[in-house]
């Protein structure tokens, strides 16, 4: 991806007459070269094996901002090691992406999705077993797959996330529930004879990557009838938003995801339809105004 994005700033030096050289690359000739990525751009362009109705002129925002990402990077590790005076990245902006409503499962999803694994065998406890965790530590499939014995507590009740594999590169410890420590307990006990020191293991004592689990997924949702796409990030966001909504500080969230920025926690949070309904019909000004007559009947006791 850095070389691909490197490449599309190298075609749009090219295409301007613009030598490449460092000083030459400005400020002004970034927002261009961003201006040229939304509505110049081609899409696929000499891909062999897209059709010409796919090539279609101007880049997503989304796809813009990955390209900008990977180049901004660049520059600031040339700043940083004294290559370049002054970073030409330091007043882009990210373009402005449309914002889509994140779906997270309720908690009627929920209790399908950890009912659908066949816990009489061994794959189907393991998934339940990560199905909870997942939900319980708010932690990344890449940071549950890689727990091993030394990262988890069952005695104390905690599990911690290695500073090698969190995305922040920070380590951190995070509280897990009696019922899913002993879990994670009873599911080392089934796997004991695998000789490995991981707690997520196949059937035959590999490491669990997160594309199987992906497909784990997916087959359990099919399964239950749960019409979402249900993938291992969505557990991270659907407790991030019930925590909120059951009283909990964004403080101890942020701790508990790992986050450097509070803001981070929007990505993730969201009120549900059901949360936001209620607190509607609980606060509406309406109230303030209607009569008593005008109010639900209440018809049973």
């Amino acid at each position: 991806m850095y070389r691909e994005s490197f490449r599309y700033l190298c075609e749009y030096l090219e295409a301007r007459g613009i030598e490449r050289t460092l000083t030459a690359v400005t400020t002004e000739e970034l927002r261009s070269f961003t201006a040229y990525l939304l509505h110049e751009k081609r899409k696929w362009d000499g891909h062999p094996h897209k059709s010409e109705a796919n090539m279609t002129v101007g880049l997503d925002p989304v796809t813009v901002n990955t390209k900008i990402g990977k180049l901004r990077t660049m520059f600031n590790f040339l700043e940083a090691d004294g290559h370049i005076l002054h970073n030409p990245f330091a007043k882009v902006r990210k373009v402005r992406e449309p914002e889509k409503e994140i779906r997270i499962m309720t908690e009627d999803e929920l209790k399908l999705m950890l009912a659908a694994p066949d816990q009489r065998t061994y794959v189907g406890f393991r998934d339940f077993v990560l199905m909870n965790v997942l939900l319980d530590s708010f932690a990344r499939i890449s940071e549950v797959v890689t727990l091993d014995e030394d990262s988890v507590d069952t005695v104390h009740g905690s599990i911690y996330i290695n500073e090698k594999i969190a995305k922040s590169r920070k380590g951190r410890t995070i509280p897990i529930q009696k019922r899913t420590a002993r879990l994670i307990a009873e599911l080392r006990k089934e796997c004991a004879d695998f000789g490995t020191e991981l707690i997520f293991c196949t059937n035959y004592g590999g490491k669990l990557t997160d594309d199987r689990v992906r497909e784990r997924l997916k087959e359990y949702a099919e399964k239950a009838g749960v019409n979402i796409n249900v993938h291992p990030h969505l557990f991270r966001h659907t407790a991030a938003t019930m925590f909120l909504a059951n009283g909990g500080s964004e403080i101890y969230l942020q701790k508990l995801m790992g986050h450097a920025d509070l803001r981070m926690l929007e990505k993730y949070a969201h009120p549900s339809a059901e949360s936001i309904r209620e607190k509607h019909d609980k606060f509406s000004p309406v109230n303030n105004v209607i009569s008593g007559l005008q109010r639900p009947r209440r018809t049973k006791r």
